[in-house]
C-alpha cells in the first residue's frame, strides 16, 4: 500500500472536524463532502477541499455512494475515512471503495459484514466461545416466529435492529400488550435507517453496566486492546456520559474482558479501530453485545486516558503501517468522562430541536477538550442527528475529572435551540453517578417522567432584565444623536423605578426596575428585590455584581424586548412584553394537531372523517434518525389533515384538526 497523500471524509459534523483535524496533523490533504443542508457548515470550513453532493436527506447525499466515489475521484482523493454512522459499516460501500480504487480506512469487508449484523455477529463470537446474552438471531422474522421467542424466553427482552446501532430499531419490552407495536416499530427503524428490518432479541439484563473494549489490529497480525469505557448512563438506548476507565473495574476483570475483545477481533480477521461491547453484571459476569467496525464517538476518553490519536493510528494502519503499540505498552493514567451535548428539548420528552445557533461558547481550561461541528451563526439541522458537541474532562482521578467537567458545563453558553446541559449538570452531580454506581437503568428510572430543571433563581433574572434594560437603553440612546454619553442613565430626581411585565420562558409577572445609575438597579420580583452592578460585556458575555456576588452571563439580544440568557444553572428567554406591540392571541389548541418538531411525516394512521380517541396514535414522524409517535390529544373527528406521507414539516405546524366530542 502506498502512503495516502488526500483524505475525503465521507461524513459530517464533529467526527469530519476531528478526522480532518489528525489529517492535517499527518501533513495530509483534506476533502469535505456535504449536503445542500451543510452548505455551510463547519466542516466544509474545515477541509482543503469542499464537494457537494446535492440533496437534503440522508439518502440523499451522506448514503450516496456513486456521488462520494465521484467526490474522491475529482479530488483526485486516495483514501475515504467513513467516520462513524453513515456509510461506516456499509460492506457495499467499503467493496465500492476497493473497486475505484479507492482505500478505505476500516476495516474489511468480509469484518463489517459479520460484525455489523448483529446476528451474524452473536453466532460468530458463540461459536469462539465467547459468552452472549441469551437470545433469538435466527433468519425467520415473522412476527409469529418473534413473538414466539419472545414468549418462550419469558419478559422483559430487547428487540434489536440486526444491522446498525445508535440506539435506532431497538425497544425494551416489558408486557405483552407492548409486544407487537414494538416490533413494528423496530421493524421500522431498522429499515429506514438501514435499509434491513431484521431484528434480533435479547433478554434484558437490568441492573448492568454496558462496558466496551477498544481494539485495534494491523495487517501483520498484531491485535491489542487500548482499556475499556463505561458507557452506561443512556437514554433511549443512546449514549449520554462516557468514561475510561470504568469505575469498578480491577485488573483481573480489565485483562479478561481485553483478551476476550481481542479474541472476537481475531474470529473475523479484523484490521484496524474497533469496539466490542459487552454487558457487565453486578456479579462480574460479562456478555458480548455486539462489535462496532469503527470509531466510536466516545474514542476521545480513551485518547485521554492512554495519549494515543486513535484517528492516526487508523490512517498509519490503513497504510499498511504496524501498529505503534504493543499491549504492553498501554498504560492507562488518570480519567476522562465525556458527555454529549445535544440539541433537545428537556422538557418535551427529549425531542429533537433545530434552528440558528445565535451562541455556542465552552470555555477553554486545562484538562479540557470539545469535539464540535458547530460555531456561533451555525444551523443545528433537523435531517441529522442532534449532538452539537461532545465536551471531555480529564483529571488525575475521577473527581478531577468530574469537578472539571461540571465546571465547564456551568460556563457552556448553546443559545438558540433547545438543549440537554442542564440535564447533564444533573447526571454528573447526582449521587449514583458520583459514587460510580450508575447503571444501564439509571436513566429509565430516575427520569421516568422526563427531566425539569431546578427552578430560576430570581437573581438569575434580575442579572438578565438588568442587561436587556441596558441594551433597549443602548440602542435607544444609539439612535439619539443629541444625547451625550455623560448624561445617559441620568435622572434629575435621583433613583426612578418603573414597572414592566416580562414573560421569562413563559411565566408572566409584573417586575419594578429601580434605576439608580446608568450601570446600577434594584430589581424587584414578588418579595424579591436584588441590587445589580453591571460591570463589563463582550463578545456576548456580560459581567454583573448581584447583590456583591458576580455572576457571567452569556446572551443574545434577539430585539430590544427579547434576550436570550445562559447562566450558570438555567438558561431562559427573558422577553418585555410592554416593548412589544399587542398581538392577538391564538385560542388554546384543542383538536389541532401540530408537529412536535421540525421532521419528516412518515406514517399517517388516520383519514379525514375518521373517529379517534384521546390518546390514539395519529402519526409518525421522523427527525434526526430518530421515529416519534403523534397521538390524539382529545377524542373526536378528523376534519382536517394537512399532513401527507414523505412530507417536511416545520415545529408547531398544522398536522390534522380533530372536531371534539361534545363533553357530555
Amino acid at each position: 500500500m502506498g502512503a495516502i497523500e488526500t483524505v475525503l471524509v465521507a461524513n459530517r459534523g464533529e467526527i469530519a472536524v476531528r478526522v480532518m483535524r489528525a489529517a492535517k496533523v499527518m501533513g495530509l490533504k483534506t476533502v469535505a463532502v456535504y449536503s445542500d443542508a451543510d452548505a455551510k457548515a463547519m466542516h466544509t470550513r474545515s477541509a482543503d477541499i469542499a464537494v457537494p453532493l446535492g440533496g437534503m436527506t440522508v439518502a440523499e447525499s451522506y448514503l450516496n455512494i456513486e456521488a462520494i466515489l465521484e467526490a474522491a475521484r475529482k479530488t483526485n482523493a486516495d483514501a475515504i475515512h467513513p467516520g462513524y454512522g453513515f456509510l461506516s459499516e456499509n460492506t457495499a460501500f467499503a467493496a465500492a471503495c476497493s473497486e475505484a480504487n479507492v482505500l478505505f480506512i476500516g476495516p474489511p469487508a468480509s469484518a463489517v459484514k459479520v460484525m455489523g449484523d448483529k446476528a451474524l455477529a452473536k453466532r460468530a463470537m458463540l461459536a469462539a466461545g465467547v459468552p452472549c446474552i441469551p437470545g433469538y438471531q435466527g433468519e425467520d422474522q415473522s412476527d409469529e416466529t418473534l413473538t414466539q421467542q419472545i414468549q418462550e424466553m419469558g419478559l422483559p427482552v430487547m428487540v434489536k435492529a440486526a444491522a446498525g446501532g445508535g440506539g435506532r430499531g431497538m425497544r425494551l419490552v416489558q408486557t405483552d400488550d407492548e409486544l407487537l407495536q414494538a416490533i413494528e416499530l423496530a421493524h421500522s427503524e431498522a429499515e429506514r435507517a438501514f435499509g434491513n428490518s431484521d431484528l434480533i432479541i435479547e433478554s434484558a439484563i437490568k441492573g448492568a453496566r454496558h462496558v466496551e473494549v477498544q481494539v485495534f489490529a494491523d495487517t501483520h497480525g498484531n491485535v491489542i486492546h487500548l482499556g475499556e469505557r463505561d458507557c452506561s448512563l443512556q437514554r433511549r438506548h443512546q449514549k449520554i456520559v462516557e468514561e475510561s476507565p470504568c469505575p469498578v473495574m480491577t485488573t483481573e476483570l480489565r485483562q479478561e474482558m481485553g483478551m476476550a475483545a481481542v479474541e472476537a477481533a481475531r474470529a473475523v480477521e479484523y484490521v484496524g479501530a474497533g469496539t466490542v461491547e459487552f454487558l457487565l453484571d453486578a456479579k462480574g459476569n460479562f456478555f458480548f453485545l455486539e462489535m462496532n467496525t469503527r470509531l466510536q464517538v466516545e474514542h476521545p476518553v480513551t485518547e485521554a486516558v492512554t495519549g494515543f490519536d486513535l484517528v492516526q493510528w487508523q490512517i498509519r494502519i490503513a497504510q499498511g503501517e504496524p501498529l505503534p503499540a504493543a499491549q504492553d505498552d498501554v498504560d492507562l493514567f488518570g480519567h476522562a468522562i465525556e458527555v454529549r451535548l445535544c440539541a433537545e428539548d428537556t422538557t418535551a420528552g427529549f425531542l429533537p430541536s433545530s434552528g440558528p445557533v445565535s451562541l455556542f461558547n465552552v470555555p477553554q481550561t486545562e484538562g479540557l477538550r470539545v469535539d464540535t461541528g458547530i460555531e456561533t451563526g451555525d444551523m443545528v439541522s433537523p435531517f441529522y442527528d442532534s449532538m452539537v458537541a461532545k465536551i471531555i474532562a480529564w483529571g488525575e482521578t475521577r473527581e478531577e475529572a468530574r469537578l472539571r467537567l461540571c465546571s465547564a458545563l456551568c460556563g457552556t453558553a448553546l443559545i438558540g435551540v433547545a438543549h440537554n446541559r442542564e440535564f447533564l449538570m444533573n447526571l454528573l452531580s447526582d449521587a449514583t453517578f458520583v459514587n460510580g454506581l450508575a447503571t444501564t437503568d439509571f436513566v429509565d428510572q430516575h427520569y421516568r417522567d422526563g427531566f425539569t430543571s431546578v427552578p430560576i433563581a430570581t437573581s438569575d433574572v434580575a442579572a438578565a432584565i438588568s442587561l436587556q434594560h441596558i441594551i433597549a437603553a443602548q440602542q435607544h440612546f444609539d439612535s439619539a444623536l443629541s444625547v451625550s454619553s455623560e448624561l445617559r442613565g441620568w435622572v434629575s430626581t435621583g433613583a426612578s423605578s418603573v414597572s414592566y411585565r416580562f414573560e421569562i420562558d413563559g411565566t408572566v409577572a409584573d417586575i419594578t426596575i429601580e434605576t439608580r445609575s446608568a450601570t446600577e438597579f434594584a430589581i424587584y420580583i414578588a418579595d424579591d428585590v436584588h441590587t445589580v452592578l453591571y460591570e463589563d460585556c463582550e463578545s456576548g458575555l456580560a459581567s454583573l455584581l448581584v447583590d456583591r456576588d458576580r455572576k457571567f452571563i452569556s446572551f443574545h439580544a434577539v430585539s430590544n424586548s427579547v434576550l436570550e440568557v445562559s447562566c450558570q444553572y438555567s438558561s431562559f428567554t427573558v422577553t418585555n412584553l410592554d416593548l412589544i406591540p399587542s398581538e392577538n392571541q391564538d385560542t388554546p389548541q384543542g383538536g389541532r394537531v401540530t408537529a412536535p418538531m421540525h421532521g419528516q411525516v412518515i406514517s399517517l394512521l388516520v383519514e379525514v372523517s375518521q373517529k379517534v380517541e384521546c390518546g390514539q396514535r395519529l402519526a409518525v414522524f421522523e427527525a434526526m434518525k430518530m421515529q416519534h409517535e403523534i397521538l390524539a390529544p382529545v377524542s373526536g373527528v378528523i376534519r382536517e389533515l394537512n399532513g401527507q406521507v414523505g412530507k417536511q414539516m416545520a415545529a408547531g405546524d398544522i398536522v390534522m384538526v380533530i372536531e371534539e366530542e361534545d363533553s357530555d
